[in-house]
């Protein structure tokens, strides 16, 4: 293996001459920017070389052979081949390029010719520049010799090799070992193929025995694969006198095929892969194990051909040493021990430096290399060994040579080759001596920018012979800067730390030496640091919604143009398209992503940027969603009513699973429907899972987090369990009375998925609860049973147990009903009704406020029921306001209280009034006889907000008002309260001027003094003694001088006006008719919808005292109360008749809960005909 120095250290080379050679200790490549200047002579130093082998591939067209090199003069070229000159300018057939060393060399013809060992010389006056050796390889097509090999024959259970041994060519090499149908012979522990590319057999067997054993050489470089001819084995097989001992094979102890002997060393370069091998042949076949003598295998060592090649890849100095391997069976074991010795190629320690020295010094050129073995080392000058070039003034010692009092014609270009026998290190050194006053490369009057506080660089490039000195001043001053904030650099550059507002300035740098001297100017700017004074915040975004992150910068102002803010994601800068697909926007520094994705996760960087500073702020976007679905369901513990369900959690999205909910599907009842079974907490991983019997069931599982419920996961396999007694019994039990001597019990059957099995019966237990009598069973079938020739309304226990084939289910709880209510005849015979027949008695009233009156009573003794108690029911009606003595009965209003109670609340009242009000009871059949009427008064309240308030007229300075009396004063009107104030669109408004209007009668009033063209807000509430009502505004600006009243009054008199006012007038009218008409049809609502449409928000806010369902036959409903659920009174139909009042009509549903609805006298075959479909309904 040949190590040659890279092209690419010699650019390296390179850019540290071009450093050196500006101050303190030269370097020799003279800068372009020297040489536009003065024209300085330079020694020869090749920039391209080709690689240290070249292989000529039989594809490829051509093969150039590169050297390029430069210096001042042009350098000539020249070549050696084989360590004699060669010219490729007599030979036509190669390409030369001009004013170049490179040659082309053509493939077509013989290129045998050309092999050999190629080096270039680079040369001008001032000395020569050699190339490595360069070596040009013509690779021969590798061949099999064309021999037919002689059959290979072994006994049964004896060892044999089949050998490859194939040809020289271009590594690497692969050697494959197949049949003639290309097919591979197969390798295990009895056969296996050598690195030497033989096939070994630990012992042969019968089917070893075929004619078409073939080795193929791949060579891959080349394209190549050559084939031997086809190899045959013949194995016999051994016959004994016995059947026992024929074709057996006799056991022996191991020994080595591979390698021989019983040690062996083996030589790596550092860096190689370490490859040991041991072949074994015995019977039974042996089996291989490795040891390294000193310490354990290499942690990166591997084994392979199952376990007979130990590879230790890129080794190093602590993978030398001793290694054994041991084949054993039962009959005994072989050994081989390898010593292993690690070598390494050339590496420089010091390699030679180009160097610019002055005239007189002492220069001095070391090379140094390490390797194993130690690399010899070689130098030339110009190219041509040291010994035959000898200089008085020169000396070699050891790895330095010295150039004493050194003059321009020792300029020269210096090699050293470090070989061994691994590889080849080649340097070039260009030393150059010469005198040269500073020459400063650095443009003159160069501008900077720093930031407040931190550094800033200023150059100044000098190259000279001898070095320079350099110096800074500030201002034109003499004095040079100093200071610990202040550094002048070998390179010449002046670094100021910590930049103060007082650097601002101009600075010279000031280069000399024994040749001369030369300066340069350069001007500080000191800027305001950039700085994020509003950062990016850190989110969580739910997923599908809009991110948006902020960020606000100061900046010096000299940089408006110059300034940039830019985003950043992990690091990675976001590209801003601006189209419609585009997810990212910026405006006014707030980036907004849109639609927010998984993807979108991450560290979100804000850059504030400026061309001498920057500052940067990040947040963290998290991104909420639902929790995958879990993974990996997995059933275990069956048993026949449990099992249990484990699985594996799936992300949660950066919101912790606060749930999971496991759901099943059964393939009988329902297949395909799927129903939650049991919830489990968000840390839990594993449910056990109570099942019914005889149903052949699936499992999901779904998380929850606080975003929501995430997918399923993948179903579970199918489980089915064996049949079962039931394991509860039905629930909801009803017993209801709809006739005098029956007894009707409902219940509500079991689930299928309940059953647990076939043949499912209900048996039905009743008896008295007042007599000692035994149980009555029924079995049935079907959800319902009837109780026939039952006394009227008596108490009973009943109990209802389950049953299917395996067996009864729990022992059942007992529960208690009664059998029908009583009947009796009301006034008309053919009117059958049940309903209470006596009235609360003691009703009180107690006002509570304006609005909400307290109505107690004395229970109605459960002998007057005639039935279960539904509850009570209370109308009120209004007689009059008390702001004047015309009575004026208002509408009904009905409230109704379930259960058995003596007192409750009645919102809704108009304040300072007179109403009336009766109780009465009711029960499954209907509204008991109303007590006697009470009266009260609601005390006085403040007004209702005023109907109408409006602006009339505007002026300069004076605004008019006009407003209407509330509808509804709820007391003695005292007077108003107008307030307004200046609301010009500013942030601030004027301050509030309040107007105290003692006259009711005053309706309307007129605003003097104020601002012209300015904007006002009115504010108007009516009072009583109580207090002051609900606000109404009103909004106008001030005019400039025209009067709007004047406006408005041409508007008023024009004919198209009043006759647009005339058409809305009478369509609004038809509107009131239409709807008046449509109210007064009358209806039926349930009670969940009436309650849905008008939800009772005074009521709400109250004690149980007002649980209740209100009224209204008009629709509108008093201030915290709902709508009647009856419409059937007319207009026209008022009057305060106690049987109007107390003959209400009520009706339960089939829950229980009750349904009021009342109608006026005139309208009882309607309210006959809804009871009628309750009681149907029911």
């Amino acid at each position: 293996m040949w190590l040659q120095r890279s092209p690419g250290l010699a650019a390296v080379q390179a850019v540290v001459i071009c450093i050196c050679a500006f101050h303190a200790t030269t370097a020799m490549d003279i800068p372009l920017e020297v040489l536009g200047h003065v024209n300085i002579e330079q020694l020869p130093t090749i920039t391209a070389q080709s690689p240290s082998s070249l292989i000529a591939f039989p594809f490829d067209e051509s093969f150039p052979m590169t050297c390029e090199a430069k210096g001042n003069p042009e350098p000539e070229f020249r070549w050696t081949k084989n360590g004699q000159e060669f010219d490729p300018s007599l030979d036509p057939r190669l390409m030369k390029e001009e004013h170049s060393g490179t040659f082309v060399i053509p493939n077509n013809g013989n290129l045998t010719e050309y092999q050999g060992t190629y080096r270039c010389f680079a040369s001008n006056k001032l000395g020569t520049a050699i190339s490595k050796e360069i070596e040009f390889i013509v690779p021969n097509v590798p061949k099999f010799p064309k021999e037919t090999p002689a059959p290979v024959v072994v006994e049964e259970g004896q060892p044999f090799t089949l050998k490859c041994d194939p040809p020289n060519g271009i590594p690497p090499l692969q050697i494959y070992w197949m049949t003639i149908n290309l097919q591979h012979i197969e390798q295990d522990e009895r056969v296996s193929m050598g690195l030497n590319g033989d096939l070994y057999f630990s012992h042969a067997v019968e089917k070893d025995s075929r004619r078409d054993y073939c080795c193929f050489a791949h060579f891959p470089r080349i394209r190549t694969i050559v084939q031997k001819n086809a190899m045959s084995v013949i194995v016999k097989t051994r016959k004994g006198d016995s059947p026992e001992s024929a074709n057996a094979i006799l056991e022996r102890r191991p020994s080595l095929l591979m390698p021989s002997g019983g040690k062996s060393e083996k030589q790596l370069v550092k860096g190689e892969d370490l490859k040991l091998e041991c072949i074994a042949e015995g019977y039974p076949t042996p089996q291989v194990e490795w040891v390294k003598m000193d310490r354990q295998l290499p942690v990166k060592a591997t084994l392979e051909s199952h376990g007979k090649l130990l590879i230790v890849p890129r080794v190093e100095q602590k993978d030398s040493g001793k290694y054994m391997c041991k084949a054993k069976n039962p009959l005994g074991e072989a050994f081989h021990y390898f010593t292993v010795t690690i070598e390494e190629p050339p590496e420089w320690v010091f390699e030679p430096e180009s160097q610019l020295s002055m005239i007189g010094s002492d220069v001095f050129i070391k090379c140094s290399a390490s390797g194993s073995p130690r690399p010899t080392t070689t130098w030339r000058v110009n190219g041509v060994p040291l010994q035959e070039s000898p200089a008085a003034n020169r000396k070699a010692f050891d790895d330095t040579i010295v150039l004493h009092n050194a003059k321009p014609s020792d300029s020269a270009v210096y090699q050293c080759e470090a070989s061994n026998r691994h590889g080849t290190l080649l340097s070039n050194a260009n030393i150059m001596i010469m005198n040269l006053p500073p020459m400063i490369l650095t443009n003159n009057g160069e501008d900077y920018s720093a930031v407040e506080g931190k550094g800033v660089m200023m150059h100044c490039k000098v190259f000279s012979s001898p070095p320079s000195t350099i110096s800074w001043s500030k201002d034109d001053s003499s004095e040079s800067v100093e200071g610990p904030r202040f550094t002048v650099h070998d390179n010449g550059s002046l670094e100021v730390y910590n930049v103060e507002k007082g650097d601002m300035g101009q600075y010279t740098c000031l280069a000399k030496n024994t040749e001369g001297s030369s300066a340069i100017d350069a001007m500080l700017y000191v800027k305001d640091p950039t700085r994020i004074v509003v950062a990016p915040e850190d989110r969580q975004i739910l997923i599908g919604t809009m991110a948006q992150l902020s960020c606000l910068a100061e900046y010096d102002k000299s940089f408006s143009n110059d300034f940039e803010l830019l985003w950043e994601k992990d690091d990675m800068e976001i590209t801003l398209n601006y189209t419609e697909n585009s997810r990212y926007l910026v405006e006014d520094g707030t980036l907004h992503i849109v639609n927010v994705s998984h993807r979108d996760q991450g560290v979100y960087t804000c850059v504030a940027k400026t061309p001498v500073d920057h500052d940067t702020a990040s947040a963290l976007i998290m991104v909420l969603d639902v929790p995958d679905a879990p993974e990996n369901l997995v059933l275990s513990e069956h048993k026949s009513k449990s099992v249990k369900l484990k699985w594996i959690p799936g992300d949660d999205h950066n919101s912790s699973t606060t749930e999971f909910i496991i759901d099943y599907e059964e393939s009988k009842w329902e297949p395909g429907n799927w129903k939650e079974l049991l919830r489990v907490p968000g840390n839990h991983n594993s449910a056990v899972l109570k099942l019914h019997g005889h149903v052949d069931y699936r499992f999901r599982v779904s998380a929850v987090n606080d975003v929501g419920k995430g997918p399923p996961s993948q179903p579970t396999e199918r489980y089915k369990t064996p049949p079962a007694a039931p394991d509860k019994n039905p629930e909801n039990i009803k017993i209801e009375g709809h006739l005098p001597h029956e007894m009707d019990i409902n219940w509500e059957p079991l689930l299928p998925i309940e059953h647990n099995g076939p043949g499912l019966e209900y048996k039905v237990s009743y008896r008295r609860q007042d007599v000692e009598e035994d149980w009555k069973e029924h079995t049935v079938k079907r959800h319902s049973f009837v109780v026939r020739n039952t006394p009227t309304f008596v108490p009973y226990e009943i109990k209802i147990q389950a049953k299917n084939h395996q067996g009864w289910g729990p022992e059942p709880k007992i529960v208690t009903g009664y059998s029908g209510e009583d009947s009796f005849f009301w006034t008309c015979p053919q009117e059958v009704t049940s309903v209470p027949s006596a009235a609360p008695d003691d009703v009180a009233v107690e006002v509570m406020n304006g609005s909400v009156v307290k109505v107690s009573w004395t229970r109605v003794h459960k002998d007057k029921l005639h039935g279960h108690l539904g509850g009570y029911r209370i109308n009120w009606w209004r007689l009059r306001t008390l702001v004047d003595s015309k009575k004026s009965h208002g509408d009904k209003h009905a409230l109704t209280f379930p259960g058995d109670r003596s007192h409750a609340m009645v919102p809704g009242l108009t304040p300072f009034s007179e109403y009336s009000l009766i109780v009465m009871t009711f029960n499954g059949r209907g509204n008991g006889p109303g007590s006697h009427p009470v009266n009260f008064k609601t005390p006085e309240g403040v007004p209702e907000k005023n109907p109408v308030f409006r602006v009339t007229d505007v002026q300069r300075h004076t605004v008019s008002l006009v407003w209407d009396p509330p509808m509804e004063p709820n007391g003695i009107l005292t007077g108003y309260l107008l307030e307004y104030q200046l609301i010009n669109d500013t942030e601030e408004v004027g301050p509030l001027q309040t107007i105290d209007i003692s006259n009711p009668d005053t309706t309307k009033w007129i605003l003097r003094d104020l601002e012209p063209v300015s904007k006002y807000k009115f504010y108007l509430r009516s009072c009583t003694t109580v207090g002051c009502g609900p606000v109404v505004s009103e909004e106008c600006t001030t005019t400039l001088e025209t009067s709007l009243a004047s406006i408005h009054g041409g508007i008023s008199t024009q004919g198209w006006f009043i006759g647009l006012m005339c058409a809305i007038a009478v369509l609004t009218l038809i509107v009131l008719i239409a709807c008046f008409v449509n109210r007064n049809k009358g209806g039926k609502y349930s009670v969940k919808e009436k309650e849905d449409l008008h939800p009772d928000v005074e009521s709400q806010g109250m004690n149980d005292d007002t649980f209740c369902e209100y009224s209204d036959n008009d629709e509108k409903p008093l201030k915290g109360s709902q709508h009647s659920l009856s419409r059937e009174i007319k207009a026209g139909d008022s009057g305060d008749s106690l049987v109007d009042y107390g003959d209400e009509d009520a009706q339960f549903n089939e829950d229980g809960s009750f349904i009021g609805e009342y109608a006026g006298r005139k309208e009882k075959r309607a309210s006959t005909e809804i009871k009628a479909t309750v009681q149907t309904s029911a």
